[in-house]
């Protein structure tokens, strides 16, 4: 492990590492600790009590998180003509299918979400080679194969995520930025642990939510009292 930084040692000293702490209290020192010049994302970890390998103890699905990411998200819809318009109302960043097909097949990726219809998921299925790896695949599950492609684009600019569970058990997620308010940062997390909780499978054994650690950008992680999670 490298030396610590000035900054990273003063950060450490702000942390009690026995201490566990309600999401409110834990994203005010994470507002404290963090040091970097820009606005810091803020991430979730939970560890689950789940084998991924087994296909009903995979965990994905969505979240729309109440405050958003504070990312600016840029949408790519592959649709067919008639459907162009109504993505770009929508605020989709890009609209069209064949022309962005080939540019993605040439290596362009320079996108955050992919938002398409069923009917062009044949010409979509080619590129999983290219998407698959970068989690861009549209998927029915994450809501971004669908007929109603602008309420799609308005969700995704609103602030909903797509999420899954790792091989190792983990699911990571970022839930907003440094700069929004605590009371913002605590009801974004406190929304998507709701929703995993809700989503736990009926085949998971023993303790489900083993872990939650909130970090940001750079900072050291801030373990979660559990016993304040609501629905736990």
């Amino acid at each position: 492990m490298g030396k610590l930084t000035k900054k990273q040692k003063e950060a450490q000293s702000k942390i009690d590492p026995e201490q566990a702490y309600s999401f409110m209290t834990a994203a005010e020192v994470l507002k404290e600790i963090s040091y970097v010049k820009f606005d810091a994302s803020v991430d979730i970890d939970v560890r689950l009590g789940v084998d991924p390998r087994k296909a009903d103890q995979m965990v994905r699905g969505v979240v729309t998180l109440p405050h958003g990411t504070g990312k600016e998200v840029r949408v790519l819809v592959l649709c067919t003509p008639e459907k162009e318009e109504e993505a770009k109302e929508a605020g989709a960043d890009f609209v069209g299918l064949d022309e962005y097909i080939t540019k993605i097949e040439g290596g362009w990726t320079d996108i955050d979400v992919i938002i398409t219809m069923p009917n062009v998921m044949a010409k979509v299925g080619r590129l999983g080679k290219v998407l698959g790896p970068r989690g861009l695949m549209p998927n029915p599950k994450s809501g971004t194969v669908t007929m109603d492609v602008g309420k799609a684009v308005q969700e995704v600019k609103a602030g909903k995520i797509d999420f899954r569970v790792d091989k190792t058990g983990i699911i990571h997620a970022s839930i907003g930025k440094v700069s929004f308010d605590a009371e913002k940062l605590a009801q974004n997390a406190q929304e998507m642990m709701s929703t995993l909780v809700r989503m736990k499978p009926s085949s998971a054994k023993g303790t489900y939510v083993k872990s939650v650690y909130l970090s940001s950008t750079m900072s050291p992680s801030v373990s979660i009292d559990k016993s304040t999670i609501s629905g736990l």
